[in-house]
């Protein structure tokens, strides 16, 4: 499925790996050409997320699946969570035999991989390919890093779009009009109602991942760009006056009771009943809530949706720089990304062992033509199976070619491309900052951001008494310095806009 010149290039490096394999008996590699369907070399990829029981029974289906096609095998290797960023420097920094990692701006810092050469820059692979035509551009825009792109982005929604999550029993109980309620303070009359009503239920449930609206692109956080700013102002957000009042507003819901009083130190419990949380959503995202609670709920848009470099960098792939078969790597990822089959395969399991096609309503179908992304199928899962196989959707591809679940609507994803199109692009969108100048000063700041931000965003302190400590340590840290440096880069770039 690739082009000629990269034919040209993986014929070469698979004849080439064989050769090596040969003389040397590296593991992993075998000598066979791919035109014999086997494998010449195994493509190693590290994934954000838990190993699956059944990963073994669906890869032997993906390895049948790709070795004809591109001459390599798959091995997926799963890292925790919890674990993944710790894991992942290691085996970068130590030099591990890798092909493939998972990449973003929240995980394996895809900006600062890039910077330091640990991921290999794929424009001349990926130039040719089908997914480069079909991918949005502005992913392919975010992905670049000084000019060059080091990652291919896994399209899904492309904007920063948190909402409020409201459990729908209470809503209608108290015939709450969610769908006006966007701001902090909106929230205040209807977290009384539940605080003096449902004695059992946590008005506004947060937990240590929290973090309260942020109006701002943090490009270095806690420094960045506030939405709307066309003057590029660069600006530490904890002195800006809508984070201010913003931590003022949850420490008087902390004080009143409406927040659980462990909310800075704990992991979500589902089992805790809740009337309102914050989550980071997409279009239909509250089906998947649902589905991972166990009850309905509703959602209500907190702001305006901002297309940031750290937001389109919410997914990616990486190659590593020092990958032997990167043609390979690139083909493969090519095939993820449009192929149908090995997609949903990777998504979902084996057909007819993990889910089973789902007949789409005539009405939905006739309402759905012409759209992009409609498929002719919907998927069931097969409820004793399906947990063995329960990969997250969004780490190993783009999701515009997975198939929709049975209580989906069959153009759940032509609605994505809708959201993604209306989506605007905040001013500071395709801006980079080399933190190299000031890399030991943006090094302090995890630590001093560690001890006061889970306590001030949850309201479990006074700001008035905290914010201030914060400040100091972060000007103890340099932070000035970044500001300005910053705003010097932002200058330059404005210059070539």
């Amino acid at each position: 499925m690739r082009k000629n010149r990269l034919k040209k290039l993986t014929i070469i490096m698979t004849a080439g790996a064989a050769l090596l394999g040969i003389l040397t008996g590296c593991s992993g590699r075998k000598t066979e050409e791919s035109e014999k369907g086997k494998a010449s070399a195994e493509l190693v990829w590290y994934q954000i997320g838990d190993e699956q029981k059944d990963a073994g029974m669906v890869l032997e289906k993906v390895n049948e699946y790709i070795v004809p096609r591109i001459g390599a095998s798959l091995k997926i290797v799963n890292v925790g969570g919890t674990e993944y960023n710790q894991k992942m420097q290691v085996i970068i920094n130590t030099g591990s035999k890798w092909d493939l990692c998972f990449t973003s701006s929240w995980a394996n810092d895809y900006l600062q991989n890039a910077n330091k050469g640990a991921f290999l820059a794929l424009d001349d692979l990926i130039s040719d390919t089908e997914m480069y035509e079909a991918i949005d551009s502005r992913f392919w825009e975010a992905a670049k890093v000084q000019g060059e792109i080091y990652g291919v982005p896994h399209e899904k929604e492309i904007g920063n779009m948190p909402m409020w999550v409201f459990t729908k029993e209470y809503v209608d109980k108290y015939e709450i009009p969610y769908e006006e309620l966007h701001t902090l303070e909106d929230l205040e009359p209807w977290l009384e109602v539940i605080k003096e009503n449902e004695p059992d239920v946590i008005p506004m449930y947060l937990t240590k991942d929290y973090t309260a609206p942020t109006y701002m692109d943090k490009i270095q956080d806690p420094v960045g760009i506030e939405y709307g700013d066309e003057t590029l102002t660069v600006k530490n957000v904890f002195e800006t006056d809508r984070m201010k009042e913003t931590l003022r507003t949850m420490r008087k819901y902390y004080e009143a009771g409406y927040i659980n009083k462990d909310a800075a130190a704990t992991s979500d419990d589902k089992t805790k009943k809740r009337f309102v949380t914050k989550g980071d959503g997409q279009p239909y995202a509250e089906l998947v809530w649902g589905k991972d609670l166990g009850y309905e709920v509703v959602v209500s848009p907190i702001m305006d949706t901002s297309i940031t470099n750290t937001s389109a960098r919410g997914a990616l792939t990486a190659v590593n720089a020092h990958s032997e078969h990167p043609a390979q790597a690139v083909e493969l990822l090519n095939l993820i990304n449009t192929d149908e089959y090995l997609r949903n395969l990777l998504n979902y399991g084996i057909e007819g062992v993990h889910w089973e096609r789902a007949e789409v309503p005539e009405t939905e179908a006739e309402a759905a033509k012409g759209k992009p992304y409609i498929y002719d199928t919907k998927l069931k899962l097969i409820e004793e199976k399906a947990r063995d196989y329960s990969a997250a959707y969004w780490v190993q591809g783009g999701l515009f070619h997975t198939y929709v679940l049975e209580n989906e609507p069959i153009d759940k994803w032509a609605t994505f491309k809708e959201f993604n199109d209306a989506s605007e692009e905040a001013p500071s969108f395709g801006f980079d900052f080399n933190l190299e100048p000031v890399s030991t000063q943006v090094a302090g700041f995890r630590s001093i951001l560690d001890e006061f931000g889970k306590a001030l965003y949850t309201g479990s302190v006074d700001p008035d008494e905290y914010l201030p400590k914060l400040q100091e340590k972060l000007e103890t840290a340099g932070i000035q310095k970044v500001i300005d440096e910053m705003q010097s880069q932002v200058d330059q770039w404005k210059k070539t806009k």
